[in-house]
C-alpha cells in the first residue's frame, strides 16, 4: 500500500466500470477503504472483488443517485460500516445516443442527463457533507468535463450543459464549506479510452474526427484520470479548492495541433 489514503474512507459512485473502477482499486492501493456505489450491481460487485483480490478492502452498495432515499443509505451505510467518510468521489454519469444537438435532442433524454449527471451530484454533495462534517472534514471530487470549458461542432447539448452545472455548483460547495475544512474540487477529464467511449466512437471517421484534436494524439486511460482523483482525495492536494481541475492532454489550451 502506498498511504496517501491510509485511514480514509472514501465513496465512489458509478464505480462499476471505467474511471470509477480505476478510482476504486488505485484508491484501495493506497490504504483506502472504498465504498462501490453503482446501479449495476454485477459490475460493482466486481469492482469489489477486483479491489478484495489486491488485498483491499471494500463494499458495494447499490446506489440510483437520481433517489434521494438511496443516495442518503449510502452516505449512512458508510459511516456505519466503516465509522466516518473522508472523501465522496461523485463521478457517475450517462451520455446517451440521442444527446445532440439542442434542436433535435428529446425533452425526456434531456431530463435523463440532468437527473443522472447534475441532480447525482447535487445528492451526494447534499448527503456527503454532513458526513464530512462529523469526520472533521474531508474532500469532494465532482466529475465534470472539459466539455464544460469548450464548445463543440458536434454537439451533446445535455451532457455538456449538465457538466456546466457540476462546475459552477461545485464552486459554490467549495467556497461555502472552505472554512469548515471541506475541499470541493471539479475533475474535468478529456475523452477517455472505457467501453463507452469505444461504442460512441465504433465508426473509425468519428473517432479520428475528436483525435485530429487532442495534442497528443491519444485519447485517456481511465487510470490516468483516477491518478488527478487521488491527487483530489488526498492530503498532496490539501491548498486545491474549487478548481476545475483540467486532465485532457491539452485540448483546452490548442489551437493548432501538431501534424504528426
Amino acid at each position: 500500500m502506498g498511504g496517501k489514503l491510509e485511514g480514509k474512507v472514501c465513496i465512489i459512485t458509478g464505480a462499476g466500470s471505467g474511471i470509477g473502477r480505476e478510482s476504486a482499486l488505485l484508491f484501495a492501493r493506497e490504504g483506502a477503504r472504498v465504498v462501490v456505489a453503482d446501479i449495476n450491481d454485477a459490475g460493482g460487485e466486481e469492482t469489489v472483488r477486483l479491489v478484495r483480490a489486491e488485498g483491499g478492502e471494500a463494499t458495494f452498495v447499490h446506489t440510483d443517485v437520481t433517489k434521494s432515499s438511496e443516495v442518503e443509505r449510502l452516505v449512512r451505510s458508510a459511516e456505519e460500516i466503516y465509522g466516518q467518510l473522508n472523501v465522496m468521489f461523485n463521478n457517475a454519469g450517462i451520455f446517451p445516443d440521442e444527446d445532440g444537438s439542442v434542436v433535435d435532442t428529446p425533452e425526456h433524454v434531456w431530463d435523463l442527463v440532468m437527473q443522472v449527471n447534475l441532480k447525482g451530484v447535487f445528492l451526494g454533495c447534499k448527503y456527503a457533507i454532513p458526513a464530512l462534517l462529523r469526520a472533521g472534514g474531508g474532500s469532494i471530487i465532482n466529475t465534470a468535463s472539459f466539455v464544460a470549458l469548450m464548445g463543440a461542432a458536434v454537439p451533446q447539448i445535455a451532457y455538456t450543459a449538465s457538466k456546466g452545472g457540476v462546475l459552477a455548483m461545485t464552486r459554490e460547495i467549495a467556497i461555502e464549506f472552505a472554512r469548515k475544512n471541506i475541499r470541493a474540487n471539479a475533475l474535468c477529464p478529456g475523452p477517455v479510452d472505457t467501453p463507452l467511449l469505444r461504442s460512441i466512437l465504433s465508426d473509425p471517421a468519428k473517432r479520428q474526427r475528436r483525435l485530429v484534436h487532442i495534442p497528443m494524439g491519444r485519447f485517456a486511460q481511465a487510470q490516468e484520470i483516477a491518478q488527478a482523483a487521488l491527487f483530489l482525495a488526498s492530503d498532496d492536494s490539501s491548498y486545491v479548492n474549487a478548481t476545475a481541475f483540467v486532465v485532457d492532454g491539452g485540448i483546452t489550451a490548442a489551437y493548432i495541433t501538431p501534424e504528426d
